[in-house]
């Protein structure tokens, strides 16, 4: 397992709400599809026995730790994860996940042990995904310690649904972040905003652009992880591009973003990067997927506040070589092939 966190509550915005020890959320919050700037903000996570002045995270988009409707028959994730110790899924990930400060993924599923009315959704085709709470350790397991709700999934079933999938995470002392929630990450006096949001066009960008330019007073380091754009297209549409030029030019240092559940390529504009879409990374809805994805990481060096030097990395990794557990790409063609691919020199990841 990774680091532990320890979350020693620092400071709370106006209408924080629901901080306590372990990890928080803002008990009001339900995910919406709103416009709105976000209202909650805690200076709540240090993060202990770490090398000073250097601040490390690591980045992957989509997780689905469920089955499509509930089902947990032989062959479904559900089925297999009733058997299967949550170690297993991220096992090789740790030496990337367990070695920096935080790993950040989004939660694509609800955890709760009572399967309920699903939620009804106005678009086809539609999905609803959910597993059991216990499954919620697989992200402690794998020292994964903040998961994003900020997505189309987080209210597959209702508010019931969602507050025992939050209930689970703070269980297995992982750190929820609901739709428009946010948190400062802080290490040696270096404060990181995090915003968790989601963006289906340009309605949304309002609000996130509102945290932006109080967050910049707030903190020395803010990112945008946000949930939308059309699936499973290799290539960002042109307004999602101008939306994340728009948050860089209100203050982003990073913009990361998920849910088209392919790679999309990074963008370096005006010295901050860009990335459109993290892919999947492990999804339990299907025993296949487009098997490329990466991992985003980020490392800060800092001195009294201020960023001394600023490198990236991006990891090609599977979705899967075991089935249903990630892994680094060893093959240096295949590792080309996506890194090419998100420098825009290719028009697909393989």
């Amino acid at each position: 397992m990774g680091r532990k966190l320890t979350a020693i509550l620092l400071g709370c915005l106006l209408f924080c709400t629901g901080c306590h020890s372990g990890a928080w959320h803002h008990q009001s919050a339900v995910p919406t599809l709103s416009a709105d700037p976000p209202t909650v903000g805690c200076t709540a996570i240090p993060v202990e026995d770490a090398p000073f002045g250097t601040v490390t995270m690591s980045f992957v988009g989509d997780v689905m730790l469920a089955s499509e409707h509930s089902l947990g028959t032989y062959g479904t994730f559900n089925g297999f994860a009733a058997n299967t110790d949550p170690s297993y899924y991220f096992s090789r990930m740790q030496e990337i996940f367990a070695s920096d400060d935080w790993t950040v993924a989004n939660g694509e599923n609800v955890f709760t042990d009572e399967v309920k009315e699903m939620a009804v959704k106005d678009y086809d085709p539609a999905y609803w995904y959910r597993s059991d709470t216990q499954n919620a350790q697989i992200y402690r397991e794998g020292s994964v310690e903040i998961v994003s709700m900020a997505n189309n999934h987080a209210l597959d079933f209702g508010w019931v649904g969602y507050t025992d999938t939050i209930t689970a995470l703070d269980d297995a002392g992982v750190t929820p972040i609901g739709e428009k929630e946010w948190v400062i990450l802080e290490k040696d006096g270096f404060r990181i905003g995090l915003l968790c949001c989601s963006l289906y066009s340009n309605y949304y960008l309002t609000g996130i652009l509102e945290w932006l330019e109080s967050a910049v007073t707030e903190t020395d380091f803010q990112i945008v992880y946000f949930h939308g754009g059309t699936e499973r297209v290799h290539e960002p549409e042109d307004w999602k591009i101008a939306a994340c030029h728009a948050m860089v030019d209100a203050g982003a240092d990073l913009v990361l973003g998920n849910h088209p559940h392919v790679l999309q390529p990074r963008e370096v504009y005006n010295d901050a990067e860009i990335v459109y879409s993290l892919g999947n990374f492990l999804f339990g809805g299907s025993r296949n997927c487009e098997n490329v994805t990466m991992v985003y990481r980020l490392t800060l060096e800092t001195t009294e506040g201020k960023i001394t030097k600023r490198t990236s990395e991006i990891i090609p990794c599977y979705c899967y070589d075991e089935l249903w557990q990630p892994c680094p790409m060893e093959d240096p063609e295949k590792r080309q092939t996506v890194l090419d691919f998100m420098d825009g020199k290719r028009e697909l990841p393989y």
